[in-house]
């Protein structure tokens, strides 16, 4: 499917589940119908499954959006609480016609049927997630859930909240990050567990030593442990003093926890000029994003706040910000730091939903399904790619993803061949008639309005 017809399905209100490869144009298209529903006077909640992905959509996250938090069960008692009304999520929820939920790969089933039970019990109870159209985005092929050692993921697809809503699948085919045929053809085969020795010899050339890497390009690792080394290395080789930032904490341990693992910023942050950055959250205002690559150009003589100068050549004066998790109106654990952290190497897991024009990667310690696919399709073409080592788990997917795709991209076929059937009256009734029931604002009917005057 392409973006235009995904974009005219979401527009009769149908709740879908938006998926395809990365560089298909998943978050372009779900921009482009954020920018649609404003523009009608309806305001969508914008959700993600992980805090580095709610940043990058310039959203939430779906815990604290629905107010479960970081809960791994809901009772009834906690459900009662979260949806009273007149609660912080209660009034969210009611003024929500449109809910979208990125990187719904990441996001336990379960979690996303406590985020229907709560919406069921503010709205209505009796239509999937109150009634709300639900947009689900993501692809399957890519991270799964996190689960504790030895736990099988349960992914959104299995949940009975997902069995309930039965979105209609949007398959986007077409390709706008990667622009080298050979590297297509490898992410291709191996999402279609077809790889073999003709796509190892594309990659092969790629691979290369430490020494023999280019400066200055962002370092993937699968493990934290080697992300901390390249980092503490690379900036123990510079020269000048160190600037060091400590984080200031608010809050209960375990919602000060949580905050931390989704906040990219560490603890205690040692800089010097020159050193390789990525910013950790969104300040449009200021020109910068979680993910904006740049360089410490120097401190504030006044505060000794770092000076960045991104990569586009934009200096920016890097004041400390606040993550924060909110409840009924009142905050209930915060952290403040510097929205910086080193970059000269990150985990692949943080790296998911960013694009890169070059990287240097090592894949010889590849653990997880979809992990290699992950890192892979961060860059746009393999003239960017410099691999350390590759495994074969490198070139694995989940095999019940393997099933469910063939799935989707049915329905998807389906869907498209359903759409199409449409006359462009019929769908400008269900157009018009999804703006009337969220109580948006119907365009002006220029015809009509001349024969009135």
């Amino acid at each position: 499917m392409d973006q235009a017809t995904a974009l005219a399905v979401m527009q009769t209100g149908a709740s879908v589940f938006l998926t395809g490869q990365p560089g298909s144009g998943k978050t372009h298209t779900v921009n482009q119908y954020v920018k649609y529903l404003r523009a009608h006077k309806i305001d969508p909640a914008i959700t993600a499954s992980t805090g580095i992905a709610a940043t990058h959509i310039g959203g939430r996250t779906i815990h604290s959006w629905s107010g479960i938090g970081i809960r791994s069960e809901l009772t009834p008692k906690e459900l009662k609480r979260i949806a009273k009304k007149g609660s912080y999520a209660a009034r969210r929820i009611e003024g929500t016609q449109t809910l979208i939920i990125d990187e719904i790969s990441m996001l336990n089933g379960k979690t996303l049927s406590h985020v229907d039970a709560v919406c069921r019990t503010v709205k209505d109870g009796s239509k999937p997630f109150g009634g709300m159209q639900v947009i689900l985005v993501g692809d399957f092929f890519q991270l799964p859930p996190v689960t504790r050692q030895n736990e099988q993921p349960l992914f959104a697809f299995n949940s009975e909240a997902w069995d309930l809503l039965g979105p209609m699948v949007l398959y986007l085919t077409e390709q706008h990050r990667q622009d080298d045929e050979a590297f297509l053809s490898i992410l291709d085969a191996i999402r279609s567990n077809d790889f073999h020795e003709e796509h190892f010899s594309h990659l092969e050339p790629r691979l290369t030593t430490r020494h023999e890497c280019p400066d200055g390009i962002t370092k993937l690792f699968t493990h934290n442990a080697n992300v901390d080394a390249v980092n503490e290395r690379e900036l123990a080789n510079l020269p000048g003093k160190e600037h060091s930032f400590q984080m200031n904490k608010s809050g209960p341990e375990q919602l000060v926890g949580a905050l931390q693992r989704g906040c990219l910023s560490p603890e205690n942050l040692v800089l010097k000029v020159d050193a390789s950055v990525m910013f950790t959250k969104n300040n449009f205002a200021e020109g910068f994003v979680n993910g904006t690559l740049g360089k410490v150009i120097a401190f504030d003589e006044d505060s000794d706040y770092p000076i960045v100068k991104t990569h586009t050549g934009k200096r920016i004066e890097t004041e400390p910000m606040d993550w924060i998790i909110e409840e009924d109106d009142e905050v209930q654990a915060e952290i403040t730091q510097v929205p910086l952290r080193l970059a000269w190497a990150i985990t692949i897991h943080k790296s998911q939903g960013m694009s890169l024009d070059a990287a240097i990667m090592d894949l010889k310690h590849v653990f997880e399904y979809g992990q290699g696919y992950v890192a892979l399709s961060r860059v746009r073409n393999l003239a960017g790619l410099h691999l350390l080592g590759l495994n074969q788990m490198a070139f694995l997917v989940h095999p019940d993803i393997l099933v469910k795709d063939e799935e989707f991209r049915g329905e998807s076929m389906k869907v498209e061949k359903n759409h199409t059937g449409l006359s462009s009256k019929t769908l400008k009734e269900e157009r018009e008639r999804f703006i009337r029931d969220c109580e948006g604002v119907l365009p002006k009917n220029k015809n009509r309005s001349k024969r009135k005057s």
